[in-house]
């Protein structure tokens, strides 16, 4: 049995960069805490790791940041938290550090904390197969262990010879494998008739910035066509509501909108169809079976800079794990209100296109359904206790 010389119990300091991360991080302290009780966790987090019994070190939303360009802007801001972390853990090890996603802040800071002798895992791979891969190299120096998502993850990092464990997605996990639109639409107060169509346009400021406006001028095109379409917003935090009402403000008047506090989910489960930035809230779409469009737009500067970059064909994760275009992408340029609007009525003008995708979606459902939040406990579990006995740092 793990146990920690000392009343305090076995520390672990964890930060997450984004609401995703903060879900991720919530689910792997509920397990840890069966695995290893009276673990203390801290660290930067959000509501969920927050409600999870995680000691709040800073905000996540100090975090919640996408693209080259814009994080020029906080780049002072960002380094003085990573150096005010690495003080604060430097002088109170934790007897392991968890950084979940978030690659560009907690990278740095594994590789800080792993030149002290503190055990380091990294949770959620960054696309280092995607794009940049000579980052694996840096990943590598950082984290003693790398938890991935998805199976051929893991095998990218066996090919590098760097220690990864494939531990299945918890959003795989948390959503059946048969979802039931009625009942979503009832506990949402949406009419259990008629077409919704969810938008989510990201759950960064500047994700919504880019694109809150065009899938609202979206919707607006749709409603030419079916005048009784309604659509469903589920806002990530509150924080962002400015964004959005000035994106109401300039293209959503008189759209038939309901806006919820979270719920992604239910709105999703929900709709007959998805409009949706690109990212993890696309294989959330596939997991519920809903047909979706995917669109990504980012700063003109930071994307002529990425776009040589990428190494795979696809910008969603649906395309990709399932290795052809399956679902639309307007990335960029393409991105507009009338080709979103399109390939949207596509879906709602011939059902069985839509349906067509179920069976694929519900056999990458099945993979990754690995009971992830407990599997990547597990392996922090066995880390501690080798890294424990090796190290002499009190854990017997």
């Amino acid at each position: 049995m793990l146990t920690h010389r000392g009343s305090t119990g076995v520390r672990i300091a964890l930060v997450a960069g984004e609401v995703s991360g903060d879900l991720l991080g919530a689910g792997l302290i509920d397990a840890l805490r069966e695995l290893l009780p009276g673990v203390h966790c801290e660290g930067i987090v959000g509501p969920s790791m927050a409600a999870a019994g995680c000691v709040r070190v800073a905000d996540i939303e100090r975090l919640a940041v996408m693209g080259l360009v814009e994080v020029l802007g906080r780049l002072p801001e960002l380094l003085q938290l990573r150096r005010r972390l690495v003080q604060r853990w430097r002088t109170q090890p934790p007897d392991l550090f968890v950084g979940i996603d978030a690659p560009d802040f907690t990278l740095g800071l594994e590789r800080q904390l792993r030149t002290c002798g503190i055990p380091t895992v990294h949770y959620v791979s960054p696309s280092v197969w995607a794009w940049r891969p000579w980052r694996v190299r840096k990943i590598g120096r950082a984290a003693d262990l790398v938890l991935t998502l998805f199976p051929f993850e893991a095998d990218f990092y066996a090919h590098h010879g760097i220690p990864a464990c494939f531990v299945g997605h918890p959003l795989a996990d948390a959503i059946p494998l048969e979802s039931d639109r009625t009942a979503a639409r009832h506990a949402l107060g949406l009419p259990e008739n008629g077409e919704i169509v969810a938008l989510l346009p990201g759950s960064r400021r500047s994700e919504l910035e880019f694109l809150a406006t065009d899938f609202l001028a979206a919707a607006q095109w749709l409603t030419t066509y079916r005048p009784g379409l309604r659509f469903v917003l589920p806002l990530a935090t509150f924080h962002l509501r400015p964004v959005l009402d000035q994106a109401i403000a300039r293209a959503g008047q008189g759209l038939a909108l309901t806006i919820l506090d979270g719920h992604a989910r239910e709105a999703l489960t929900a709709a007959d169809a998805v409009l949706l930035a690109s990212g993890t809230a696309t294989l959330e779409a596939l997991l519920v079976g809903r047909p979706m469009v995917v669109a990504y737009r980012l700063a003109p500067l930071t994307y002529r800079l990425i776009k040589p970059l990428m190494r795979v064909p696809y910008y969603s994760l649906p395309n990709h794990l399932i290795g052809r275009v399956v679902v639309p992408e307007l990335i960029q340029d393409a991105a507009i209100p009338a080709a979103l609007g399109r390939a949207i009525l596509d879906y709602l003008e011939d059902p069985k296109r839509g349906a067509a995708l179920t069976g694929e979606f519900r056999t990458i459902h099945q993979q990754l359904r690995q009971n992830a939040s407990r599997k990547a406990a597990e392996a922090i579990k066995e880390l501690l206790e080798i890294r424990g006995y090796q190290q002499g740092r009190g854990i017997i």
